[in-house]
């Protein structure tokens, strides 16, 4: 799956100058909030990058693949920066539209969430290396499943915020029920394969981390999607806190 960008016409970002000139009105913006929505849309997308090549390095047992996934991650940190930096350039501006300021509001809002996901692509990766080669102690089922709803769920959020599409806000908060689901039922699992295995136990408390990681970059998409409602309608319907998990 691939985000399809606008075309760029510049990097968005201001030249740094000791003495900026005056500002030309007529002048061409660098920006703006196509700009500002082109550069959210490729910090999605090196995060989708993120997600599959982790999740891929650990049903692989890829571990050199891992080992590339956190000096990637460093840029979907440099671009947060950028981001964010840019947002308040963009608020500095008087007479910005409703629309405008929805939209760098939300953006805020959705590179934290961004962000968080690919840390948790980092964190499956770190997994990955220490798990190394060693045998499933089962064939894995459940985390190939959990990590395609997942990508499906990131993918459909960036899309819902590429389209400004408010069917797919929708899809994405359905679908993050269908995740809980699945992840409720594989801790029970996990938790009984601890107790009852004493030489699966580490394995499986790994595996357990990794559907904790999945669980959670299906909440963030389902934030991205809440954001786009946001900005489309400029309404925040904020979602029932989840019920807390039994103890183990």
């Amino acid at each position: 799956m691939s985000l399809t960008l606008p075309h760029s016409t510049g990097n968005g970002l201001h030249p740094r100058e000791e003495t900026p000139p005056e500002r030309d009105d007529a002048a061409p913006v660098f920006d703006t909030p196509a700009e500002l929505r082109r550069r959210i849309l490729e910090m999605g997308a090196t995060t989708e990058e993120l997600v599959r090549d982790s999740l891929r390095a650990l049903t692989e047992q890829n571990v050199s693949l891992a080992a590339t996934i956190m000096p990637r991650d460093d840029a979907v940190d440099r671009m947060d920066i950028e981001i964010e930096a840019m947002c308040l350039r963009i608020l500095a501006r008087p007479h910005l539209r409703p629309e405008d300021l929805r939209l760098v509001g939300a953006a805020l809002k959705v590179i934290t969430d961004i962000e968080r996901i690919g840390d948790h692509a980092v964190d499956i990766a770190k997994i990955s290396q220490r798990m190394g080669r060693e045998m499933f102690y089962k064939p894995l089922v459940d985390i190939p499943r959990l990590g395609e709803m997942t990508r499906q769920m990131l993918h459909d959020s960036l899309e819902a915020f590429v389209h400004r599409d408010l069917k797919r806000v929708e899809a994405v908060v359905l679908n993050d029920d269908d995740v809980d689901a699945l992840y409720a039922r594989m801790r029970k699992e996990l938790q009984l394969v601890m107790q009852s295995d004493t030489a699966s136990v580490l394995q499986a408390s790994y595996l357990l981390f990794v559907a904790h990681y999945l669980e959670r970059i299906c909440d963030h998409c389902k934030n991205i999607a809440e954001r786009v409602r946001f900005m489309e309608t400029g309404e925040m319907k904020h979602a029932a806190p989840k019920p807390p998990k039994p103890a183990a």
